[in-house]
């Protein structure tokens, strides 16, 4: 390896958003995540929804309104010309 082209390789503090941190190894010195394996539902077994930026209400507002074409029920309007 050629000395000075590669970042350092240091101890870094990684943070998640349930509050569980640990250490590990990495090129930046600090590491905050939004899941961790304490908190993610694969691991846990409990349905958890993680939704940081309010996806899921934005999700079922959209639907729940029932303004989207592939929703309605009926034909479809013709666009032939006579």
């Amino acid at each position: 390896m050629k000395k000075g082209i590669h970042p350092d390789y240091v101890e870094t503090a990684v943070t998640c958003g349930c509050g569980n941190s640990f250490t590990t190894r990495s090129t930046r010195p600090e590491l905050k995540v939004d899941i961790c394996n304490l908190c993610h539902p694969f691991y846990t077994g409990k349905l958890k929804y993680v939704d940081t930026a309010g996806r899921i209400e934005k999700f079922q507002s959209k639907f729940a309104t029932g303004s989207y074409a592939s929703l309605q029920k009926g034909k479809k309007p013709n666009k032939s010309s006579s």
